[in-house]
Order: structure tokens, then C-alpha cells, then sequence
């Protein structure tokens, strides 16, 4: 087996003489392990570890100059003899150091070579890392604490979920608008579904049953945005105010639509010069985007702007993330240094026409775009010290009318467009699952088609939200869908129960015709046969090998 990391262990030799007996290796945090009684010999451009039974692990790293390999003298001959160590003889320290360069399925798989390696690659601190880099932390619903289960466990359960979107469904219809849907929102955490349009009402749904819960008083004009979370709930208007809501302590529901609660928690935010076309939150902010041509960034404490980007059209998305913000405005893509208020990197012309809808990844890395003219594009995000640049990882042409709506959730990409179709685009492939190496590159010519479409649709859909194996949707109808698919999930559960008991059952009578041929002083024929006949064998042998094709063929 072999492993190898690029950035994250360093080999520091300790000592004058080529041959010594004594060796350090220095490990990339610092700390030090000496391994005493070791022969060092050197060579070029690689550093070399021997371990168990003829495995190699390899540290290679673009700092390093030398190989260096540990071989251990054996107790009966010194000088002549050598043991070499196991893997599992190293220091645990060094051993998690290895593991931490592991992408998800090479950590998996170590953890099946032995009982020791299952222990210390299923506890390992990187599922949390590969678990949190693609969907946060784990969502805690009706606020009570999950079961205890590890980070590999919550990360396998996970990852088999995400693949239930190309298998059976169930819709759901959501009726209660009286004119067109423009935006929809998912807070998957409390189960529940925002939508608003042009009848100027948010009515909130429950999302397991598909009924209505409540719904706001006419707020005075179109709500073109609207977003939540456990906290509060804000709504953007095309008269250039934010609708807000505070979340009610002891309320099911969370929020008090109706406003029959004796505690005032409703309020408006107004600092806007045009329509609100764009809204996000995180923990100490809220961010907004207008046809006033500017991005205005709120303090969630005080609800005051305390930061304003101006740019030179008008503002149709925005996806913030940690310290930056990208922002569609025309047909460019702004991505700004939030406390410095300045550009990092712009996009310009991203799509033919209009870039309506942005979305981006949880680690955000990588930034999705969706335009006037069907397509969309993913980009990915680097920075080397102080610069950051954007480079085209793939493009996609689903659509024949402009993708108004985004969502993402790892690994699908789901549109909505004026064609009336849902595409669902899986980018797993793209996305940077292996810590060592680059995610895979496509030309700029290259147009990938999308895994599904979901069609059926005669009119625009202008917002989809993705989350809880569910796809929610709006558009000019006024009616609210809701794809359904865990009915692929319980489906799949059960197949893969029945292919486990299909296993364990061969298993099962492998062991006893093992232990019957044992009590008969029968050997097992397969083990005779493959003792008599090895692949490598005389030209005996491979007549044998040869009649047992023809008759494979014959029987066939």
C-alpha cells in the first residue's frame, strides 16, 4: 500500500554521516520522533519509509531532497539480517499524519486492512473535515441532540443520501398563491418552506405534509427574495425594504406571520434606492442586493448597514462566504473582500446577457453562474497569498430559456429556468475530493450535458431551493412543487439490506462446507486445483487453463 502527501509531512534527517544510527523524523507541526537504531541511506529526490510485508509508504513533498530508508537490524544478525517494521509500529502520531492525506475512499479503505488501522481510520479527525468541507455541521431538527454516532458514520449516511436524486420520486403540489412564485426558500434545519411572489403575502409551509402553516399580511408590493434561519426571517421588496421577522421563543413554527403574538417582532430595514432582488444570511450578518446597483451588508445585532458596494449595473445574486462576497451585476461577477470593500477578482461577461442567479459550495471554492443565455458555468476560486484568481472548471447547456435560480447542495447542482425545466447536474467528479491532487480540468469548449431533467412545466420557473432529499420550486403558475425523493432512499435501504443478507447467506455455506470437509479429511477441490495448477505454470498447465475456456465458451 502506498501513500502519499505533497504538503502536509516533512522528513528532517538528524546527523553528519550517510550511514549513523540514529534518524528523526520531523513531522510537518514541529514535533519530532526519534527512531534510534536505524541505518539511513540517501538518494535522490524522494524520501522513501519501508513497512510491513513489502508496503511502502511514501512522503513526498517539494521541500524534500533526499530518500531516506528505515531499516531495522534483526536481533539474531546484526550484520547481516533485517526486520522491517509494520506500519502499525510507527507512532500514532505519525500514522494520523499519513491518514490526514487521505482522500474519503482511500481512508476507508485503509481502515479494512487490519483491526488496528479500522481503529485509528474510523476515530479519525478527517471525517469531520470531509464532512463539514460539503455540507456544514449536521442539522439538529426540533432541537434536540442527535444520536451519538461518529463522523465516519454521519459522513457514509450522508454521502449514500446524496445519491437518491437520480431514483424514484413523489410531487407534492403546494396551492395558495394567487399570482406568480417568485422566490422560494428551504430552511431544512426546522422542516420548513418560505415562498413569496407577486401577490406580496410570505406564506410558510410545513415541508413533510406540504400544508400551509401561515401566512404574512400583504406587505404592499412583489417580494422578489426571501430568506431564514433559525433566527429570523426576511423577505426583500421591490419598494426597497427588508420585511423582517424575529424567531418567537416556544413557537413550533418559529415565526409569527400573522402577527397574533402579543411580543412585536416584526420590522423593516430601508436603505435601498430600488427593488431587492437578492438576500443572505450567516451568523453576524445580512446581505442584500438591489437594482439600486449596490450590495448592502447589515449587522445583525444592531440591524444597521454598516457596509455598501457600489457597482455599475444592476445586482441580480449574491453568494457570500467567510470574508468574501460574490455578487452577479449584468453580465460580470464581482467577488469582494467584504472588510476592505474591494474587488479580489472580477468575471467579466460570464454568460451572454445577464448573470441572473449565483450559488456556491459550502467550503467556497467554487462558484456556480447561471445566465440570460441557458448556460451554466462553474468556476473555482484560488488564492496564492495575497491574489486570488478565477479559472473555468466546466460549463453546462441545459436550458433553452435564461436560468433565473441556483441551489446547491454537495454534489448536485439544481436550475430552474424560463424553459420550464429543473436540470440536476452532479459535480462530484470536479469537486476537489482528493486532498493531494487538483480537481479535474475541462476545456473551456467543453459543454457537459446535465445527469436529469425534470420537465412538465409550461411556463417560467424563477426560484428552486435544494435540501433534505427534497428539490422545492415556484414559478409563474403560483404553484409550489416539492420533489419527494426519499422514496429512492427507502428503496435503496432495502436493496442494499437484501444484498448484505445475500452475502452473509454465502458466506454462511462457504463456512460450513469449509467445516464439513474438514470433519470428511477432504481438503477444498478450488485450493487443490489452484495448488496443482498455478497461473504461472508449465505448458501442462496451461492446456488445462485453455480446455477449461473452451468449455466455458461451449457451454455458453
Amino acid at each position: 500500500m502506498e501513500f502519499e502527501c505533497q504538503e502536509r509531512s516533512e522528513v528532517a534527517i538528524v546527523g553528519e554521516d550517510l550511514c549513523n544510527q540514529g534518524a528523526e523524523l520531523r513531522i510537518g507541526d514541529g514535533s519530532v520522533v526519534e527512531i534510534p537504531g536505524v541505518k539511513l541511506c540517501y538518494q535522490q529526490k524522494k524520501a522513501t519509509l519501508v513497512v510491513p510485508s513489502g508496503s511502502k509508504q511514501l512522503l513526498a513533498d517539494k521541500d524534500l531532497s533526499t530518500t531516506t530508508t528505515l531499516v531495522v537490524p534483526s536481533d539474531k544478525d546484526l550484520s547481516t539480517t533485517s526486520h522491517r517494521y509494520s506500519i502499525i509500529d510507527l507512532p500514532q502520531a505519525l500514522i494520523s499524519e499519513i491518514l490526514n492525506c487521505l482522500d474519503p475512499k482511500e481512508l476507508g479503505l485503509v481502515s479494512c486492512v487490519s483491526t488496528c488501522l479500522h481503529r485509528l481510520a474510523s476515530e479519525h479527525h478527517a471525517w469531520k473535515g470531509f464532512y463539514c468541507e460539503r455540507w456544514g455541521l449536521p442539522i439538529v431538527f426540533g432541537g434536540k441532540a442527535s444520536e451519538e454516532r461518529s463522523w465516519k458514520e454521519l459522513f457514509i449516511e450522508r454521502e449514500f443520501r446524496s445519491k437518491t436524486f437520480l431514483g424514484r420520486f413523489s410531487l407534492d403540489t403546494l396551492y395558495g398563491h394567487t399570482e406568480a412564485v417568485r422566490t422560494v426558500f428551504l430552511l431544512a434545519s426546522a422542516k420548513l418552506v418560505f415562498t413569496s411572489g407577486y401577490d406580496c403575502v410570505v406564506r410558510m409551509w410545513g415541508m413533510e405534509e406540504g400544508l400551509s402553516i401561515a401566512a404574512s399580511k400583504p406587505l404592499g408590493c412583489t417580494i422578489r427574495a426571501v430568506a431564514a434561519d433559525t433566527k429570523l426571517l426576511i423577505a426583500g421588496g421591490t419598494d426597497g425594504f427588508i420585511h423582517c421577522w424575529k424567531a418567537v421563543d416556544g413557537l413550533k413554527n418559529l415565526f409569527d406571520l400573522t402577527g397574533f403574538q402579543k411580543e412585536k417582532t416584526e420590522f423593516r430595514l430601508w436603505e435601498h434606492e430600488g427593488p431587492i432582488t437578492s438576500l443572505a444570511l450567516d451568523m453576524t450578518s445580512i446581505y442584500s442586493g438591489s437594482w439600486d446597483m449596490s450590495v448592502r451588508i447589515w449587522d445583525r445585532s444592531s440591524f444597521k448597514c454598516i457596509k455598501t458596494l457600489r457597482h455599475s449595473d444592476w445586482v441580480w445574486g449574491l453568494a457570500p462566504h467567510e470574508a468574501n462576497i460574490a455578487c452577479a451585476t449584468g453580465s460580470d461577477v464581482y467577488i469582494w473582500d467584504i472588510s476592505s470593500e474591494t474587488p479580489q477578482a472580477i468575471i467579466h461577461d460570464a454568460h451572454k446577457g445577464n448573470t441572473y442567479s449565483l450559488a456556491r459550495s459550502h467550503s467556497g471554492d467554487f462558484l456556480f453562474t447561471g445566465g440570460e443565455d441557458g448556460g451554466i458555468k462553474m468556476f473555482e476560486i484560488r488564492k496564492h497569498g495575497g491574489e486570488t484568481s478565477v479559472l473555468l472548471i466546466s460549463q453546462w447547456m441545459p436550458h433553452t430559456g435564461p436560468v433565473y435560480s441556483l441551489s446547491f447542495e454537495f454534489p448536485w447542482l439544481v436550475s430552474a429556468s424560463g424553459d420550464g425545466k429543473l436540470a440536476l447536474i452532479d459535480v462530484r467528479k470536479l469537486l476537489k475530493t482528493n486532498r493531494r491532487g487538483l480537481p479535474k480540468r475541462v476545456s473551456s469548449r467543453t459543454v457537459e450535458p446535465p445527469h436529469r431533467m425534470l420537465h412538465g412545466f409550461g411556463s417560467n420557473l424563477f426560484s428552486v431551493d435544494v435540501g433534505c432529499d427534497r428539490i422545492v420550486c415556484g414559478g409563474e403558475e403560483g404553484i409550489v412543487r416539492i420533489w419527494n425523493f426519499t422514496q429512492a432512499l427507502e428503496i435503496e435501504r432495502r436493496a442494499r439490506a437484501l444484498k448484505g443478507m445475500r452475502l452473509e447467506n454465502r458466506m454462511r455455506r462457504r463456512r460450513t462446507q469449509m467445516e464439513m470437509n474438514a470433519k470428511s479429511g477432504r481438503a477444498d477441490q478450488c485450493s487443490i486445483a489452484a495448488h496443482k495448477n498455478p497461473v504461472s505454470g508449465d505448458s501442462r498447465n496451461r492446456a488445462w487453463h485453455t480446455k477449461r475456456r473452451a468449455s466455458g465458451k461451449a457451454k455458453a
